[in-house]
């Protein structure tokens, strides 16, 4: 295929404390191809708010264009990686930015969190679209008129919409391969050895094995299936157990064995999963997150909230919106408020 005579644009506006390998995965195929073709195929600039050094999730620096200085330029590609707390960088200006490149024409696209910022503005008004699981729940809570799904990736018309992680790449191979040729999209995922290019409507948790291969038993994999179902309207263990044709203590069993904790555990903490994204991604009210997670007394939720997280609600709302460096769970110790409370709360 003749290469066109100007390249093709791409803006990707990063916000603070982005998905930094999300970010390159999803660049790195666009530099394969024009390496491979031996020409410009794709230019893109990197900007964001402030302009000068961006601080990723990671705590890696990357040096970024002016916002102000590309906004009356066109791309043919508009991107907006966010990670954390992406409502900080939803701005009006950035909303009105995003609204006038789709009206021009752009493919307009959000990673991880971005797609909140896309939402913001509108544009993804009854459409499809996707975010990270972390953050599924929230986006159908704030935006309930998208069609949430726990795709990989969403194109719908020119909007488009990642998880993030190495689902970064497929869709820039997508983009290539739209733009280019199979051969081409081909050539550059063989080069940045990305082995399969996953097509629209992979599943994010396709279920069917772990990653290093291991698999669960299938009674063990419907269990789960209908508890992530059931995590408002909850299911007593025994009523599961029927629906499965298992007994209660063949279960326990099982889940014992592959999932390693029992199924009434197991089923509280993904219920605390969902609740710690309503806490720290929306501002609905606790009342109203410990119904949409199966508990009928917030006294209930908070005490197994604390327990599962090592922080009450309240705190962590506050706490949990600020990016903690290479966050991983558990991260919080109990504050003597927390220790107080917990100690005064108990029968």
């Amino acid at each position: 295929m003749a290469a066109s005579a100007q390249p093709i644009r791409i803006l990707i506006v990063v916000t603070p404390n982005f998905n930094l390998a999300a970010t390159t995965a999803f660049i790195d195929p666009f530099r394969a191809t024009n390496y491979l073709e031996g020409l410009t195929r794709f230019r893109w600039v990197i900007a964001s708010v402030h302009g000068g050094s961006c601080l990723a999730s990671n705590g890696m620096m990357v040096q970024t264009e002016k916002l102000a200085s590309v906004e009356e330029q066109n791309f043919e590609i508009v991107l907006v990686s966010a990670s954390w707390t992406p409502e900080t960088a939803s701005t009006p200006h950035l909303q009105a930015l995003l609204r006038k490149w789709a009206r021009n024409g752009s493919i307009v696209g959000g990673l991880d969190t971005g797609a909140f910022i896309l939402a913001d503005a509108g544009l993804l008004d009854g459409r499809r679209a996707t975010v990270h699981y972390e953050h599924i729940d929230a986006l159908k809570e704030l935006h309930s008129d998208i069609d949430v799904s726990e795709d990989i990736f969403v194109h719908d018309g020119k909007r488009f919409t990642c998880s993030g992680g190495i689902a970064s790449a497929d869709v820039a191979l997508h983009l290539i391969r739209a733009s280019a040729s199979d051969a081409l999209a081909n050539a550059a995922a063989r080069y940045i050895f990305h082995p399969t290019l996953r097509p629209a409507g992979t599943s994010q948790n396709p279920g069917n094995a772990e990653p290093l291969g291991r698999t669960a038993p299938k009674t063990v994999r419907q269990v789960i299936s209908i508890m992530e179902q059931h995590l408002e309207q909850t299911l007593t263990i025994p009523e599961l157990c029927r629906k499965v044709d298992i007994s209660q203590r063949q279960l326990d069993r099982l889940f014992k064995q592959y999932v390693g904790k029992p199924p009434a555990l197991y089923y509280r903490d993904i219920r605390l999963d969902r609740a710690r994204g309503l806490v720290t991604q929306t501002d609905m009210l606790m009342s109203e997150i410990a119904i949409a997670s199966g508990f009928s007394s917030q006294v209930h939720f908070s005490r197994a909230y604390r327990e599962r997280f090592g922080l009450s609600p309240r705190s962590d709302r506050v706490e949990g919106r600020i990016p903690f460096e290479f966050r991983a769970w558990p991260m919080h110790r109990k504050s003597p408020d927390d220790e107080a409370e917990a100690v005064g709360g108990k029968r």
